[in-house]
């Protein structure tokens, strides 16, 4: 992937590995469960910002991923940050392994390409039903198609010269990639059935790029 606004960038990061125990009750509610599934990303930062602060993962640079090993029932879970994590609140009999961690620091120049994987959660707006009030807005409802969630992540690519936002209104994400180079695969849906705060996810329908 091409980074064209910039000179060079100095990329600075923390990146933890956990490994749990499927099969111990933490990991497996939140193999079912999106809000605890958040719950157990954020357990590893306490004190770095104000408590029900409503954009605390986007203050922090908290990115996460997953993968299950369902032969082995083990969890990885991926956390990366700005400021260093503290796991010592995950239960000792839920890992399945001691936490991995390592700091990336890397200064990226334009012209740089990189290999990437990122998860996504795409969605478009479905028009309110006919015959309903000119006020409703539309229904946000995730993609389920790959070729849908290809199309959604091509439109906010940025080539070298283009606007951070696209004529239609899409922002972009400030780098270019060869488009028939991209490859999905479809992650299962995770949802709560319990009510939640807005600044809780409360699902996903992830495409993996």
């Amino acid at each position: 992937m091409d980074g064209p606004h910039a000179s060079g960038a100095r990329f600075v990061a923390t990146q933890t590995l956990l490994t749990l125990d499927a099969r111990h009750p933490y990991a497996a509610k939140s193999l079912i469960d999106a809000q605890d599934m958040h719950r157990t990303v954020m357990c590893g930062f306490p004190g770095w910002v104000d408590d029900g602060s409503r954009d605390a993962r986007a203050q922090m640079g908290i990115l996460s991923t997953w993968t299950l090993n369902l032969r082995e029932a083990r969890l990885s879970l991926v956390v990366q940050s700005q400021v260093p994590g503290d796991w010592g609140r995950v239960p000792r009999a839920a890992l399945a392994e001691e936490p991995e961690t390592l700091t990336l620091d890397r200064t990226f120049s334009v012209g740089d390409t990189v290999d990437f994987r990122t998860v996504v959660n795409p969605v478009y707006s479905r028009p309110p039903a006919p015959g309903s009030s000119e006020k409703t807005r539309g229904q946000r409802v995730a993609h389920t198609r790959p070729d849908h969630v290809k199309n959604w992540f091509v439109r906010r690519l940025q080539p070298s010269g283009e606007p951070p936002v696209a004529p239609d209104g899409v922002t972009r994400l400030g780098a270019d990639a060869p488009a028939d180079q991209l490859a999905v695969r479809m992650l299962p849906r995770v949802s709560s059935p319990a009510p939640h705060k807005a600044s809780v996810s409360s699902g996903r329908r992830s495409g993996e790029s």
